[in-house]
Formats: structure tokens, C-alpha cells, sequence
């Protein structure tokens, strides 16, 4: 049986094995309800894919499918974006903003890495999930929303519940249902359809030869679905000619989809290693014509993180990129 390819809120889904279709089949069917859903799974994975499902098969499809992040929000914004805020509430508040909440009235909230959130944002967010009307930000009138959550994590909730992190009555909140994404390495019959889908995605021209697709299946892809695309896309940018071989995809090498911590040691690499991220990064944003979120997306790292890299580059390399 061939790869079935749906597209679910602009995001292809490219599935094979039996497992992402019976995953896909049960969020197609809790999707008819109200539940909550809490989709686990390891990094890079898919499991925005399935939230992004949940929505497509509901009978909220046609309403709003709101998205945040919340690893991504600084700790004192996050109750401001998700509930907003009146004019005047804090400095710089010159108009009053509706959060995310109400942005998403009626339709689908997803918040990834929700165990991201610190202990007084699980309190509020609990209570809005059961349906207890709340204020914006220096706010004087009741907000009340109809929002169904979808929420993800990678993280290990019920761990996080047994130490204290995380509050058990939100854990059971978030999970009325539970799935879990299966890692790259559990559904291999995956790898080989992706892995063609993004190489047409890079340059519709190249193809593997015989060796790569073995070599594809055997390695563990530790960094799932989102590492696979950044060494494909990196692959037929590098690579000699059209032909894709074993020595162009650099697996379990540094590569640039890798987020760094602001405190982290900076890992060892070669000059070799670093001059190759700098023109695969190059190339790509040439090949978008500068369109830096579009590169960011093929290249499987945030915006942020490829901001950083071309103020390290410098403008004269990038105005070059586009002139060779």
C-alpha cells in the first residue's frame, strides 16, 4: 500500500506505516467530541501534525485553530497572551489586545510544550478549562469562552506530577484523552516516503540512489520526522550532482536544526562542519528568494534561531548568496 498524503491546516502529512494510520484514524473519531486531548511524543515527531487533525476532522473545523508555543513565551507574557489585556494594564499597553482564548472562541487552542508552563499559569488555565469565566489583564469584565485545548508535550507529565512540577488535577484535565506519537524509529515504513516528499520539496530533480534508502532505514533518527527533513534538505543542497549518496546525507553529524540553550556550553565542531551549516543555511534562504521563515521551515530550525546565524554571518555573506 502507498503512502497516503493529506494535508491538515496547510501541513502535509505524509504516512505509511500502520501506525500513523491508526493514530490518524483515532483522532478522526475522538475529533467528534469535546474532549481534551494531550498528545505525547518525543521532539520533532509529528505531534502538531495530529493536533492540527484533531481540529481538520471536528465539527469545530470551520471556526479558529489558534497556536502558541508555550516554551516559546517568556514567563511574564504568557498570561497575557493566552488571556490578554485592557489599555493602560501594564507599561506599554496602549490598546487593549483579547488573548489567544478569545481569538480561539468556538474553535481549537493548541498549546505545545504545555509542561512548560510554571505552577500559577496551571491554576488559571485549569480553571478557564473548566469553564470559569475570567478577566484580562487589568481587566473589570468577565471574559467567557468556548474553546476546545488540544495541548503536547514531550516531557514526561506523570513524572512531572510525582515530583510536584506539574498539577495532577490539570494533568487529568488536558488528558481526557491521551495519544501518543511513536518516534520515527518505531514506524520505519515512514521514513522512505518522507524522506522522497522533502527531497521534492528541496529540488524536485534529485533522487536517492539505491544504497541511501537503506542506510535511511537503518539509522535511529533521534531527532524524528524534523531531523530527517533538515539532512534530506541539507543533502540536495550539498550534494555534487542530482543523485543523493550515502557520504551527501551527514547523518548523526552537528546540523542546524539543534536549538542551543542560552547558557549551554557551545558544542565542539570543526571549521569543516561550520563553513558546511553556513552555505547549507546560504543556499537555502538563496532558494527562497530571502524569505527567512520559509527557510527556516525547510531547514527544520525556529526563525529565531536563523536570525541569530545570519547576524553571525554578516550582511555582505548573505547578499552574496543571492548573487552566486
Amino acid at each position: 500500500m502507498g503512502p497516503q498524503i493529506k494535508t491538515y491546516l496547510g501541513m502535509p502529512a505524509v504516512v505509511s506505516s500502520a501506525a500513523m494510520r491508526q493514530l490518524l484514524e483515532l483522532a478522526e473519531r475522538i475529533a467528534q467530541t469535546n474532549a481534551a486531548v494531550l498528545i505525547t511524543g518525543e521532539s520533532g515527531c509529528g505531534k502538531e501534525l495530529i493536533a492540527r487533525a484533531v481540529h481538520h476532522y471536528s465539527l469545530r473545523c470551520a471556526k479558529p485553530w489558534v497556536d502558541v508555543s508555550c516554551a516559546a513565551l517568556p514567563e511574564h507574557l504568557v498570561e497575557s497572551e493566552l488571556f490578554g489585556y485592557e489599555k493602560g494594564a501594564f507599561s506599554g499597553a496602549d490598546s487593549a489586545k483579547p488573548g489567544l482564548f478569545e481569538l480561539a472562541h468556538q474553535g481549537t487552542l493548541f498549546l505545545d510544550e504545555v509542561g512548560e508552563l510554571e505552577p500559577r499559569m496551571q491554576v488559571k488555565l485549569l480553571r478557564v478549562l473548566d469553564g470559569v469565566a475570567y478577566y484580562r489583564l487589568g481587566g473589570v469584565r468577565k471574559v467567557s469562552v468556548d474553546v476546545r485545548v488540544v495541548a503536547a508535550t514531550n516531557q514526561d507529565l506523570e513524572r512531572m506530577v510525582r515530583t510536584g512540577e506539574f498539577r495532577s488535577d490539570l494533568y487529568h484535565r488536558l488528558g481526557q484523552i491521551c495519544l501518543r506519537v511513536p518516534p520515527l524509529r518505531e514506524r520505519s515504513d515512514d521514513i522512505i516516503p518522507l524522506a522522497e516528499h522533502f527531497l521534492k520539496q528541496s529540488n524536485p530533480r534529485s533522487f536517492f540512489a539505491g544504497e541511501v534508502l537503506q542506510t535511511m532505514r537503518r539509522y535511529a533518527w533521534p531527532g524524528n520526522v524534523r531531523e530527517l527533513r533538515n539532512v534530506v534538505t541539507k543533502a540536495a543542497v550539498l550534494a555534487r550532482d542530482l543523485e543523493i549518496r550515502t557520504d551527501d546525507m551527514m547523518l548523526g553529524q552537528v546540523n542546524v536544526q539543534r536549538e542551543y540553550e542560552p547558557n549551554a556550553a557551545a558544542p565542539s565542531s570543526s571549521p569543516n562542519l561550520d563553513g558546511m551549516e553556513k552555505n547549507t543555511i546560504l543556499k537555502v534562504l538563496a532558494q527562497t528568494n530571502g524569505h527567512q521563515q520559509r527557510a527556516a521551515e525547510l531547514l527544520g530550525i525556529s526563525r529565531r534561531t536563523l536570525s541569530r546565524k545570519l547576524k553571525l554571518y554578516g550582511r555582505e555573506a548573505v547578499r552574496q548568496s543571492y548573487a552566486s
